[in-house]
C-alpha cells in the first residue's frame, strides 16, 4: 500500500492539469476577493452581493414584529377558526403560534383547490423507471382516495392525536396515506422504506401506532425489498402490536401474503367506508413525527405543529423556491426525509402545483440521463436535490452523453442542500444543465430552509460561492465563540438560532421535553442550538462550513473539513471523498483525507495522493497539517446524500460503532478499517454492526 505520508519534494513532481486547477482555484479566490471587497459604488458588485431591498424590508419586519408579521403570511392558507393570538412566548423554548386557531392540513393541501375548480390539474407525477410507468393523479382524484383511506382508518378507530405508522416506497399511496392520516387530525410517522426491522420495530415501540400502512415491496435497482417481511419481522419483536396493518400490493411488482387477523388490503380498506371530511386541529397540535439521528434504544422524534408548519411552507414554494401556480416541482428526496415530508408532499400540495415523485436513482436506472429525461418529460421548472446526486452523474456520465438529448428549457433554477456542494460539483451542474445552482441550508428540526436565496424576494441567482444564501425571515442568526460570546463577521464559531424559533419548526421531542431542551437551548441559554460551524461574511451571507463536531482541532487552529474536501474534489481524478479528523500526539487531531478514484484513471494511487497534498498546501495553506490522503473503495452514504463522517472518525479512534440503518453500503467500513489498520490506528473494536 502508498505510504501517504509525502515529503515536499515528491510534491513538487505535478502534471501541468493539476498545476491549472491551482492556478485557476488563487485566481477564482483573489477575484472573489476583489468582488468582495470593492465600493458599494460598483452597480455590478452590488448586484451580486446586495438582494432587493424588499427582503431586508421582509426580514427585518420578522425579527422586529413577529405577530403581526407572521399573522399576514398564515392567511395564505385557510383557518376553519382564527387564532387568538400569534404568538405565545412565554415558556421558552415551547414557543406556539396562532394560539387558538383552527386547520385541517389537508383541507389546505387538497380540498380547498377542489372547491376552487382546479380539481382537473395534476397533483402528482409518478415516474418510476424502476417499473417503467409515469401516473399523473390529480387533485380530485388524490381528493377521492384521500377521503375515503380516512374513512377506513376512522372505522379502524384512529381519531385526532392517534398515531399512524407508513413504511412504503416513494408511491402516490404513500402520500395518500399521510394526507388521509392529517384528514383524521391524526399524527403520521412515516418511516424511511427499506429500513431493517430492528429501526422499525423501535419506531414502533416509540409512536405505538394504531394502525401501519406499508406496501408489499420496494425497489432498488437489481432487487425487491419485501416490505412486508421486514414489517413482520418488528411486529414480532416488538412490545406493542398495532390494531391492524393495510397493506398495499404493488402487483406490476411483486405482491405478498397476508395475515388473517392482522392484514387489511388496501382495495378493501378504501371500500369499508365512504369519504370522510376534515377534522379541524388547533394550530399547535402535532401533524407528524419524524425520527432523526440518534441512537436506536434513544429515539429522537422531531414533533411538527401543524398551523406554522403548513402556513410557512405554502408561503416558501413563492418566496424561497419562485413557483407559480402552473409550474411544475421536483424534488428528488423520499418521504422518509424531512425534504420528503416538506417538499414532496405539503409544500408543493398546499400551493396548488404539481409535485414530481421519481422513483429511481440519479444513474443505474438505468443510466446517469434520468435527471434530464425527468426535466424534459415533464417540464420541471424547479428542482431539489442534493449535490451526491450531481456526483453520481458526473462520475458516470462527465461529458454528458446520455442527457445531452433532452431539453432543459423549463428549468429555472437547481436547489442544493443536506451536504456541502463543492466548487467543482457547482460549476458542473450549471454549465450542464443550464441554470443557476443555489445553495441552502436547514435541518429536519426547523422543517424549513434556515438560510436560503430566496428567489422569490429578489436575491441574486449569481450569489458568493459556497454561501448557503441569507437568514430566512423569522431566524436570528448568530455566531458565538466557545465562551458563549458573539463572534465578529468572517468568524467561524457555532452557528446558533436567538429565541423564538418562527412557526413551522419543531415544537418538541415526541415524549421526551426533557431531552428536547437538553439537547437543543441548555448549551446556550436563549438559544436554538444547530450545532453546525460557520461564519457570516460583512453583507449578511451565511457560510455553513461543516457539522460542529467535523470542523478539525489542529494544533489549536479550528479548520473546517469541507474547505479541504472542496479541494480535494477539484481533482479530476477523484469522483468521492471526505476529510475527518484522526488523533495525533503532537498537534492533538490532524485531517484524514479518503477519497475514491475514477475508475478509468491512468494515474496510480501514489500520484493522486501526491496532486492532492500538494493543492491542499497551495490552497488552503501548510497550517491545515494536511499529510494523510488514502484511496478507499467506497465511502459510507445515507440514502439522502451524506457521509458518515462521525463514524470514520470513532473507528480511527478505536470507538466502537453502529451503522446507521441509513447507510447505502454497510460493507465499505470493512475496507476502511483495514485503511485504518495500515494506517497505525489500532482499530481493535468490534467490526461495525
Amino acid at each position: 500500500m502508498f505510504n501517504p505520508l509525502l515529503d515536499d519534494e515528491r510534491c513538487e513532481e505535478l502534471d501541468g492539469k493539476i498545476q491549472d486547477i491551482i492556478s485557476k482555484r488563487i485566481k477564482h479566490r483573489k477575484l472573489d476577493q476583489k468582488n468582495k471587497f470593492e465600493k458599494e459604488s460598483h452597480d455590478a458588485v452590488k448586484e451580486n452581493l446586495y438582494p432587493a431591498d424588499h427582503y431586508h424590508k421582509i426580514y427585518k419586519k420578522s425579527l422586529s414584529n413577529p405577530e403581526e408579521f407572521w399573522g399576514e403570511i398564515a392567511k395564505c392558507v385557510e383557518w376553519s377558526k382564527p387564532w387568538d393570538r400569534v404568538l405565545d412566548n412565554r415558556t421558552q423554548p415551547f414557543t406556539k403560534w396562532f394560539v387558538g386557531g383552527e386547520i385541517n392540513a389537508c383541507h389546505n393541501a387538497v380540498d380547498r383547490h377542489v372547491k376552487a375548480g382546479k380539481g382537473s390539474k395534476v397533483a402528482l407525477i409518478h415516474d418510476s423507471p424502476l417499473t417503467k410507468t409515469v401516473r399523473r393523479v390529480t387533485y380530485a382524484e388524490l381528493l377521492d382516495e384521500v377521503s375515503h383511506l380516512a374513512g377506513a382508518l376512522a372505522k379502524l378507530g384512529v381519531t385526532k392525536g392517534d398515531r399512524v405508522l407508513i413504511y412504503m416506497p416513494l408511491i402516490p399511496e404513500a402520500i395518500v396515506s399521510m394526507l388521509a392520516t392529517a384528514r383524521l387530525g391524526a399524527v403520521h410517522s412515516v418511516v424511511f422504506g427499506g429500513f431493517a426491522s430492528r429501526e422499525l420495530c423501535t419506531r414502533i415501540i416509540h409512536s405505538e401506532p394504531k394502525v401501519i400502512i406499508a406496501a408489499s415491496c420496494g425497489l432498488e435497482p437489481h432487487r425487491i425489498i419485501r416490505y412486508k417481511e421486514i414489517l413482520n419481522e418488528a411486529i414480532e419483536m416488538s412490545s406493542y402490536k398495532p390494531h391492524k396493518c393495510i397493506i398495499f400490493q404493488r402487483r406490476n411488482v411483486e405482491s405478498c401474503s397476508l395475515d388473517v387477523e392482522m392484514d387489511l388490503l388496501w382495495e378493501d380498506a378504501l371500500k369499508m367506508a365512504g369519504p370522510h371530511e376534515c377534522v379541524p386541529v388547533e394550530a399547535n397540535d402535532p401533524l407528524y413525527i419524524l425520527y432523526t439521528s440518534g441512537t436506536t434504544d434513544q429515539p429522537k422524534g422531531i414533533q411538527r405543529p401543524v398551523g406554522g408548519h403548513i402556513a410557512t411552507l405554502c408561503w416558501t414554494m413563492s418566496t424561497v423556491y419562485g413557483m407559480g401556480p402552473e409550474d411544475v416541482w421536483w424534488a428528488a428526496s423520499d418521504l422518509g426525509w424531512v425534504v420528503g415530508h416538506s417538499y414532496i408532499c405539503y409544500g408543493p400540495l398546499l400551493a396548488g402545483i404539481t409535485s414530481v415523485m421519481y422513483e429511481g436513482k440519479p444513474d443505474r436506472t438505468p443510466d446517469p440521463g434520468q435527471y434530464f429525461r425527468i426535466i424534459n418529460e415533464h417540464k420541471v421548472n424547479g428542482l431539489f436535490s442534493v449535490p451526491t446526486a450531481f456526483r453520481v452523474i458526473k462520475r458516470e456520465d462527465p461529458e454528458v452523453e446520455f442527457g445531452r438529448k433532452y431539453s432543459l428549457k423549463s428549468l429555472k433554477a437547481i436547489i442544493v442542500a443536506g451536504e456541502h456542494c463543492d466548487y467543482e460539483t457547482k460549476a458542473w451542474a450549471e454549465r450542464v444543465f443550464n441554470a443557476p445552482v443555489l445553495n441552502q441550508w436547514w435541518q429536519t428540526e426547523t422543517g424549513h430552509a434556515m438560510a436560503a436565496h430566496c428567489i422569490g424576494l429578489g436575491h441574486s441567482m449569481n450569489p458568493p460561492k459556497y454561501t448557503a444564501g441569507m437568514a430566512f425571515p423569522g431566524y436570528d442568526i448568530k455566531i458565538l465563540r466557545k465562551d458563549g460570546t458573539e463572534a465578529v463577521r468572517n468568524e467561524l464559531g457555532r452557528i446558533v438560532v436567538k429565541l423564538p424559533l418562527p412557526p413551522g419548526t419543531m415544537s418538541c421531542l415526541y415524549q421526551a421535553p426533557e431531552r428536547f431542551c437538553q439537547v437543543y437551548f441548555q448549551k446556550y441559554p436563549g438559544y436554538y442550538d444547530t450545532m453546525d460551524a460557520g461564519y457570516i461574511d460583512e453583507y449578511g451571507y451565511i457560510y455553513v462550513t461543516a457539522r460542529d463536531d467535523d470542523v478539525i482541532n489542529v494544533a489549536g487552529h479550528r479548520i473546517s473539513t469541507s474547505a479541504l474536501e472542496d479541494v480535494v474534489l477539484a481533482h479530476p481524478d477523484v469522483v468521492d471523498a471526505t476529510v475527518v479528523g484522526v488523533p495525533e500526539p503532537t498537534k492533538g487531531e490532524v485531517p484524514l483525507c479518503l477519497f475514491v478514484m475514477k475508475k478509468d484513471t491512468q494515474k496510480t494511487e501514489a500520484a493522486v495522493s501526491r496532486d492532492i497534498l500538494r493543492m491542499v498546501r497551495q490552497l488552503v495553506g501548510p497550517i491545515a497539517a494536511f499529510r494523510l490522503a488514502v484511496a478507499v473503495t467506497g465511502l459510507p452514504h445515507t440514502r439522502s446524500g451524506k457521509i458518515c463522517r462521525k463514524s470514520i472518525s470513532d473507528l480511527a479512534r478505536n470507538k466502537e460503532i453502529r451503522i446507521p440503518g441509513t447507510v447505502e453500503d454497510p460493507s465499505v467500513y470493512k475496507n476502511i478499517k483495514i485503511t485504518l489498520q495500515k494506517l497505525g490506528y489500532a482499530c481493535s473494536a468490534p467490526d461495525p454492526q
